[in-house]
Order: structure tokens, then sequence, then C-alpha cells
């Protein structure tokens, strides 16, 4: 069984959701020691940003020689979607930067959203081709944008992933969030061990 672990704060030895998504992978590493984890570290290792020249060539179909950049590109687009698609189960640890997911996430998911790969047009509209794998979102942050919160319209991370990968035929993600680390030492204590409960809980891998 193969897992992929992903992380994207900018934070490191101090980020919330790295501390989480680790967690989460040892949980599932104690439940099956046979486990194959290949990681990312998006911050440490950002990937570039789409180019109008790699949509050309990854999703146009042009064919001809290509700068060795472009072709590095393509070479690392094919190795992330091979990853994900190889993938039984995918992790990530999802920082909240400005109500949102950090953009080194965001050009990981614009390389494994490709037509024909994990999604597919069809006479009755997208259908996902990804559905049988198991994806745990490790979220933290700063202040409360859960359900009821006054900040809640404003939570575009979470709500962001669930569509996405839902698009991609993941409609049933296991979500851990730790809520309002930033409002004062006690309530970052608090949403901790909350997490790490959810964590304890999580099925055998």
């Amino acid at each position: 069984m193969k897992l992929l672990h992903l992380d994207s704060s900018i934070l490191g030895g101090n980020s919330v959701s790295r501390s989480l998504s680790a967690s989460i992978v040892s949980r599932l590493q104690s439940t099956n020691p046979k486990l194959d984890v290949i990681y990312r570290d998006l911050a440490a290792n950002p990937i570039p940003h789409l180019s109008g020249a790699y949509v050309a060539v990854s999703r146009g179909g042009l064919d001809g020689p290509h700068d060795p950049a472009l072709q590095a590109d393509l070479a690392l687009g094919e190795t992330l979607l091979e990853e994900f698609l190889a993938a039984d189960i995918v992790v990530i640890g999802v920082a909240f930067y400005n109500f949102a997911i950090a953009t080194q996430l965001k050009a990981w998911i614009d390389r494994i959203a490709v037509a024909g790969k994990t999604f597919r047009y069809t006479a009755k509209g997208p259908e996902g081709l990804v559905g049988d794998k198991r994806l745990i979102l490790a979220i933290a942050r700063g202040g409360f944008y859960g359900p009821g919160s006054p900040a809640q319209p404003l939570e575009h991370a979470e709500t962001y992933l669930r569509g996405a990968f839902a698009f991609l035929g993941i409609t049933a993600p296991e979500v851990i969030i730790a809520e309002g680390v930033n409002v004062a030492p006690e309530q970052r204590e608090a949403a901790l061990n909350a997490a790490q409960d959810q964590i304890v809980g999580l099925k055998a891998a």
C-alpha cells in the first residue's frame, strides 16, 4: 500500500499543520508497518506554477522539440501525476493563509487535475476517476472559521479542497482541523489535543 504525504506550510518546525500531518502518517504506519510513504515538502521544494507553454504542450498535445526548462517542467508534472495516481492514501498538511490554501499546494493540485487522467468529461458532465483513494486533510487555522462562526464565509481552504477533490471523485475526505491556534496559548493546546484525539481514532491503513 502506498501513501503520499504532502506538506504546504512555510513555517517549518513551528507549523501546526505539519505536526498534524506527521502524526497522521505515524498513526497509519503503526497500523501498517509496510506502508510505502512518499513525502513532498511543497514549501521547501515548491512546484512551479502552470505556464502557458506547459499547458499548451501537456494538455494541448503540441509535439516537437522543447527547451530544457520546459522539458524539465513537463517531466516534473508527469512525476507528480504518477505519484498521485499510484497512491492509495493521500495525507495533506494544509496551511491556511489569507482565507485560502497556500499557493504551493494550489500549484500541486494544478498538476494532478488532468482531464483523461483524474477526471473526464462525459455527456452527463464531468466524472472523477480517482474516487478509490483515501484522502486525509490536516488543516490548521489561526482563527475560527468553522460552522456558525462570523468568519465562516471567508473559509476557502477546506471548502476548496472538498470541491476540488470531489471533482476528481474523492467525495468523502477525512478532515482533521486545529482551529483558533493563534488566539491564545490555551486555545492552541486545546485545538491540538482535540485534533490528536481524532488522529488516534483514524481507521487503520
